[in-house]
């Protein structure tokens, strides 16, 4: 478990976890792009409420994601010290936490989204249609909290193919189905915007299933014999780093839900260009988060084994190449800006809005990726608070007042406009950091 992440050159371990990581957070993302495009050929209303939705999801998946990356580096440090005992009991604990964690909140979504929907500035015809969707979205997303958190888990180990594998293997499902389900195909009728929901709940119940045989195969699960004290010791450790790491998560949708409720105060259509330039912005920072989830692991392994320097120069590494990889993808997605929002609305109103969204708000994404890899690598530092506050400075100190000043001024451009400069902005005060970054006390 230890060789390649400790031994083998930093560049082609790095490499050999980013690839198969990025495939398979692209084939994940499908579901985001897919869902959108097909929802937005059923018009405005669907496109806008399915919008509407983005940020109590992402804000549950992001605990998910949260505790994820807690179970990670917990688990490679265990790795890093040669602490292989009870690695099974460790991994299955963990997972118990993200269960029933999800299962009260998404029982919360099901009785209180509505006040939420509301609040954010959704229009009572859009609630029907949010429902259709929401209702078995939530349903569906417990099937994921395994194979996200599964998937850390062997991340940790230095074992990227196969949690590539269950997520390219769910994304192409989520494909196939979803025009059949919304649009109908044969004895099957069609359910408009819930289908999109269904065909992620069917793809997510499959991951699940193969996730589980390869976490049995890596021998991270299996029989084991919990005590409560155990399973209370092993929350505690995930959670050092998991609360901060989902409470950082779950502010980004907490942000694009402030922002779509300053938009829709200037025109619902500007609310659906946001929600389809997130869903671009997920996969233009494929590459970055990939990168900074394989750094994770990497980074908490060489500390639990003392390489403090071998750690700090793929850091840094990984802090240029966001930069430089994130340029080239803007120059390319400028130039494409028009066709590229053509694909999800038919919408001129909607169309200009994307646009304007492509040109100004990718500009600043090797800042943005810069601080998604600093974010990270606190976490393997053992400073999982730092973390937590580079991204609280990030959107609610620097952004939320300057995207208010934007709207205020210059509307829907002076909105997107502040997003840009608040991630250039905090993207070199988070390099400035990684230069100087020291471990913090263990747990």
């Amino acid at each position: 478990m230890k060789h390649d992440l400790l031994n083998a050159p930093t560049r082609q371990v790095l490499t050999s976890m980013s690839i198969p990581t990025g495939l398979g957070i692209l084939s994940i993302l499908l579901f985001n792009i897919t869902d959108t495009f097909f929802i937005s050929l059923l018009g405005t209303d669907a496109l806008t409420a399915i919008s509407f939705t983005f940020p109590l999801t992402f804000i549950i998946s992001s605990i998910i994601i949260g505790f994820g990356s807690g179970l990670s580096a917990a688990l490679a440090r265990l790795i890093g010290k040669g602490e292989t005992d009870n690695l099974k009991s460790f991994v299955i604990s963990a997972l118990l936490l993200g269960l029933v964690t999800i299962a009260v909140l998404t029982t919360l979504g099901f009785w209180g989204s509505d006040p939420l929907f509301r609040l954010l500035g959704a229009e009572e015809k859009l609630l029907p249609l949010i429902h259709d969707y929401l209702n078995v979205w939530l349903i569906a997303i417990v099937f994921l909290v395994v194979p996200m958190m599964g998937n850390s888990a062997l991340r940790a180990t230095g074992n990227a193919k196969y949690p590539s594998y269950i997520m390219m293997g769910a994304g192409i499902v989520n494909v196939v189905l979803d025009p059949i389900l919304i649009f109908g195909f044969g004895p099957i009728a069609p359910m408009g915007i819930q289908g999109a929901a269904v065909a992620t709940l069917i793809a997510w119940a499959m991951s699940l299933v193969a996730s589980l045989i390869m976490l049995h195969r890596s021998e991270l699960i299996g029989w084991v014999n919990l005590t409560i004290s155990g399973v209370l010791k092993t929350w505690r450790t995930v959670l050092r780093v998991g609360q901060a790491a989902a409470i950082s998560q779950m502010i980004n949708p907490l942000f694009n839900a402030i922002v779509m409720s300053m938009l829709a105060s200037i025109d619902s259509k500007a609310v659906a260009a946001y929600g389809v330039g997130i869903r671009i912005e997920s996969v233009m920072l494929i590459g970055v988060i990939a990168l900074a989830s394989s750094l994770m692991p990497f980074l908490a392994q060489n500390m639990g084994a003392g390489q403090v320097e071998r750690a700090k120069s793929a850091l840094l590494g990984s802090a240029k190449f966001s930069i430089i990889s994130q340029f080239v993808l803007y120059v390319i997605i400028a130039l494409l800006a028009r066709p590229l929002a053509g694909l999800f609305s038919d919408d001129e109103a909607v169309i200009d809005y994307v646009v304007v969204f492509l040109y100004l708000v990718p500009f600043a994404y090797g800042a943005l990726g810069m601080v998604i890899v600093v974010a990270n690598a606190l976490n393997a530092y053992n400073r999982p608070g730092a973390s937590l506050l580079v991204n609280v400075a990030r959107l609610f100190l620097l952004m939320l007042p300057m995207v208010w000043l934007g709207k205020e001024l210059l509307g829907t451009n002076g909105v997107f406009a502040a997003i840009a400069i608040g991630n250039i902005l905090m993207g070199g005060a988070c390099y400035i950091l990684a230069t100087r970054i020291t471990e913090g006390k263990s747990s």
